[in-house]
């Protein structure tokens, strides 16, 4: 199918600082792209519709948004951010106000998640049907996707063995020393007391980050489901020397335990994203195809 003749989807992704709205039928057919700040609920979300209305016409909307989200279609609250620490937004209706206002069909995910169906798509992990997508910046996520499926989580809280000798108490407000507390941009930040952007290469936090960063590849790794991990984000993008340490921790982790054929060459394994800061825009416009989809077998 040619750009002109795919379907043409407008995208949100919705961020705690900026929404990106896209419209576009993939990467090499963007028609248009608006940013906007995420201030109040009200104002944030009257901005996109009025975007929304200046596009009408297009097929579809994939909408992937900062959370925690709910995602349960049964669920009264489905397509609302739940309990979130951006303040005014938790218990905000996001999916079903904007569908409402778009009048056509609609899907809706968590912004790793459609950052992971980006990457998917289009760029680190085509053509691969099992595969997860990390964020490190302001928070940590993951997308786990297996037989091209989203599943739902929230495996940047998760709890990990702490480096040997490291006590630090972590910042998360739930869980303190998760991952998200010990390895997000401003956990690094508070631990080393300056950003992540202005540590050296040598700095001792680096060690923490990618301990931490590493036994959350163990678990995922141990789940028997990616078969390549993709890492994005402000801290992961901007901090290139991370990876190999990440590598090389990871594999220490494992022993030799995990019996995975992409394990033999974790460079291929654990790997930037190829889309950079276009995964997420880029997700929103897969889950409108996917909505698309879905909306022919009803």
């Amino acid at each position: 199918m040619t750009a002109a003749a795919a379907p043409l989807i407008a995208g949100v992704e919705m961020g705690g600082t900026k929404c990106n709205c896209i419209l576009a039928s993939g990467p090499d057919d963007i028609r248009d792209t608006v940013r906007i700040p995420t201030t109040t609920p009200a104002e944030t979300l009257g901005a996109i519709e009025a975007v929304l209305t200046r596009w009408a016409g297009f097929d579809a909307l994939g909408i992937a948004s900062f959370g925690p989200v709910a995602l349960d279609r049964a669920a009264p609250d489905y397509g609302f951010i739940t309990a979130t620490t951006k303040p005014g937004w938790s218990n905000t209706d996001v999916a079903m106000r904007l569908a409402r206002h778009a009048g056509v069909p609609m899907a809706f995910q968590s912004d790793v998640v459609g950052a992971a169906l980006g990457e998917g798509r289009w760029g680190a992990a085509q053509g691969l049907a099992d595969f997860a997508y990390i964020t490190v910046g302001t928070g940590v996520g993951v997308g786990l996707v297996a037989g091209n499926v989203p599943i739902a989580g929230e495996l940047g809280h998760v709890r990990t063995v702490r480096m040997a000798g490291d006590d630090w108490p972590g910042i998360c407000t739930f869980h303190g020393d998760c991952v998200e507390g010990l390895a997000s941009g401003p956990a690094i930040a508070a631990r080393a007391g300056a950003p992540a952007s202005d540590l050296p290469k040598g700095h001792p936090a680096w060690d923490a980050t990618a301990h931490t960063l590493a036994q959350l590849l163990h678990t995922l790794v141990l789940t028997g489901i990616p078969r390549r991990i993709v890492m994005g984000g402000g801290v992961m993008t901007g901090v290139p020397h991370l990876f190999p340490m990440i590598r090389s921790r990871l594999a220490e982790s494992l022993g030799g335990y995990a019996a995975l054929p992409e394990l033999s060459d974790l460079d291929s394994f654990v790997v930037p994203p190829a889309l950079g800061n276009d995964a997420g825009p880029l997700g929103a416009i897969e889950l409108g195809v996917r909505a698309l989809a879905s909306a022919a077998l009803e």
